[in-house]
């Protein structure tokens, strides 16, 4: 008897371009994770809508996410990708597992802390409630792994937190997901403020790279990465956080380990070894961004992913919404 596939699932936000950040650190990885487990990949459209989006913009920008994934390595045929919005069942459970996730955990999430710093004029129900809808989006589909970075991780022990909280009322419902941690690239920071990490609001200083960014733009932004006043490249991230930044960043798209990368540039100073990383990631990105771009040009081929990715994933995810009505109490439909 064939072993069952352990579940992996993870989403971005398709609320702007996807970076180098979000590249390396999640979907690089995602695309070697198909043949061992059974994997979903979703554009969280329901996320976005936390901060406030143009309509036009979120539709095209959603396409384009798509595009990218699909363009990065992420064969249809082996994931089931889709559109978050397209599968109603993760708003149906998350809005059951509100009604059993107390005021004070989700008080102390700190991604709700520093979005309301960002958006103080719009400090909305869902900015506050969004650990509960991600939180469905893992259990409905019995998730074992969440590819997440170190500042996700919070989610995810929610996450077990709500789980074992409506397990204990009601029997053995939800499987309590892991987070799964690459070694290299989980975290990819600003190249001009390398204690934040990498982010689609820094795209105007420099500071961000994006998978559809032109050759000359990326040479230009890691030229000028900040750095420090050492010339040696050595991994450090407490004293040399901006070269270790480019370590990690040069490391993911070359497969060089950190020694090599401190012998290639041993006495060379940080000119050549900044040019080195931008070539190495001008060459990364130039096959996705181009594969992306032909296949924005076919959305009748793109529309076919996404149904069909929809209608796998609510067949997975109904089996539990149903359980989870039946457990509370709802009449049977």
């Amino acid at each position: 008897m064939e072993q069952q596939k352990k579940v992996i699932l993870s989403g971005i936000k398709p609320s702007g371009e996807l970076t180098l950040g979000s590249y390396l650190g999640a979907i690089k990885n995602w695309v070697e994770l198909a043949d061992t487990y059974e994997t979903f990949y979703m554009m969280t459209d329901l996320h976005a809508i936390t901060v406030r989006q143009e309509p036009a913009d979120l539709r095209s920008r959603t396409l384009k996410q798509l595009a990218q994934y699909i363009a990065a390595g992420l064969d249809p045929e082996k994931n089931t990708i889709f559109i978050q919005s397209h599968v109603p069942e993760h708003a149906q459970v998350g809005w059951v597992l509100n009604c059993y996730t107390m005021f004070g955990e989700l008080s102390r999430m700190t991604q709700f802390k520093d979005k309301s710093v960002k958006n103080a004029d719009n400090i909305n129900a869902g900015l506050f409630t969004y650990p509960v809808l991600m939180a469905a989006d893992i259990l409905i589909y019995q998730a074992d792994l969440v590819p997440v970075g170190d500042d996700q991780k919070q989610h995810v022990e929610i996450t077990r937190d709500i789980a074992s909280r409506f397990n204990h009322i009601y029997g053995d419902v939800f499987k309590l997901p892991e987070p799964y941690m690459p070694k290299v690239g989980a975290r990819i920071m600003s190249l001009q403020e390398p204690a934040n990490k990498m982010s689609k609001s820094e795209q105007d200083n420099g500071g961000c790279i994006c998978i559809t960014d032109k050759p000359e733009d990326i040479m230009r932004a890691f030229k000028r990465a900040v750095t420090d006043s050492d010339t040696e490249v050595r991994y450090d991230p407490a004293n040399k956080a901006g070269v270790s930044n480019l370590m990690q960043i040069y490391s993911s798209a070359t497969g060089k380990s950190f020694t090599e990368i401190e012998a290639e540039f041993a006495g060379k100073g940080y000119g050549a070894f900044k040019t080195a990383a931008g070539e190495s990631v001008v060459e990364l990105l130039r096959p996705i961004r181009e594969k992306a771009d032909d296949l924005l040009k076919n959305k009748d081929y793109l529309q076919s992913v996404y149904k069909s990715g929809a209608l796998k994933a609510s067949s997975a995810a109904y089996k539990t919404l149903r359980k989870v009505y039946k457990k509370v109490g709802f009449v049977e439909r």
